[in-house]
């Protein structure tokens, strides 16, 4: 299976040995926080600004991941609330790299809150793609 071609990853990182579980493959848990970072890039940018991990509703582990591997996270906010976001991560591992081979080893559905300066939930900004990028400064 190739890496999606269409869209650009949010977040990879390599897997190492001290990354690993007793049995030898990579811990589910250095995997679970990975995920939840990439997430919560796409919904600190859809929400220009502080968000928080409130729930996961989906996890699942369809492939061990191995050292070496070098692990893609794709992530897509696929629903705004009025403060929150839900965000779906599509994970990827290549290994044997140079060999193209390829498996999706995760996927997950997590749920983000924006915040304001007080803590406290806030609205989600409309989604005016003119006004997000780099450069812009989250709302006060």
């Amino acid at each position: 299976m190739p890496l999606p071609r269409c869209k650009e990853p949010t977040l990879r990182i390599l897997a190492r040995p001290t990354d690993t579980n007793a049995a030898g493959d990579i811990f589910g848990g250095w995997l679970m926080s990975w995920t939840d970072i990439a997430g919560s890039i796409v919904a600190f940018r859809r929400a220009r600004g502080r968000i928080v991990t409130v729930a996961v509703k989906d996890f699942n582990f369809i492939q061990p991941v191995y050292v070496d591997d070098l692990v893609s996270f794709y992530a897509e906010v696929t629903k705004v609330g009025n403060t929150s976001l839900t965000v779906e991560v599509i994970v990827y591992a290549e290994r044997k790299r140079g060999e193209e081979t390829c498996e999706q080893v995760a996927s997950a559905c997590l749920v983000y809150v924006a915040l304001g300066k007080d803590h406290c939930p806030r609205p989600v900004p409309d989604n005016d793609d003119s006004k997000s990028g780099c450069g812009n400064s989250p709302p006060e």
